[in-house]
């Protein structure tokens, strides 16, 4: 009996590895707005690097569905936008000391109010306190021609610094950073 018990044992044993090892090559689907990087590099190296998720439009409206006009936005999906400066910048006229920060948007139809929070790892807008922000600037909204499904980060060098471009459907919003 105690060899049936053993060769029972046994079989359990080397079932329960091969559906352990069967599980472990399950992969997540992909994300349904997938996370991005964009950076901007100056003469020293990186500079400037933001973590986003980019969701999709699907026929949805920004100001209305997504995004929503004067309503805290994460400027993206997910977790809340992170925005990690490598090295000291400007921004609204205040310096901005090297580090990572959290990126909210107020959208607007004609401006956006672009925010920096020191608070990190936040779902959402879950969390935000207005008594964090370390800086604040508002920008114009633009139309650009061509119509972006995905929102989208880009940046472009500048006078001394350098341009955070954001982009979503036809919206355009241009955010300046100098050293």
């Amino acid at each position: 009996m105690k060899k049936s018990s053993f060769i029972t044992s046994l079989a359990f044993a080397f079932v329960m590895l091969l559906s352990f090892n069967a599980e472990a090559q399950k992969f997540s689907p992909l994300d349904k707005s997938p996370l991005d990087l964009a950076s901007f590099s100056s003469e020293g190296g990186k500079a400037i690097k933001v973590f986003y998720s980019r969701p999709y439009l699907k026929g949805r409206t920004i100001g209305t569905d997504l995004a929503k006009y004067g309503k805290l936005w994460r400027t993206g999906a997910n977790d809340a936008t992170q925005i990690q400066f490598l090295q000291d910048m400007k921004f609204a006229g205040k310096t901005i000391k090297a580090g990572a920060y959290s990126l909210f948007t107020i959208p607007g139809e004609k401006e956006w109010t672009i925010i920096i929070s020191s608070v990190l790892d936040q779902w959402a807008t879950r969390g935000y306190n207005e008594s964090n922000e370390v800086a604040r600037l508002t920008v114009p909204a633009t139309k650009g021609e061509e119509s972006l499904e995905n929102f989208s980060i880009a940046f472009a060098s500048s006078d001394n610094g350098a341009t955070m471009h954001m982009g979503w459907g036809t919206v355009r919003v241009a955010v300046p950073f100098t050293k």
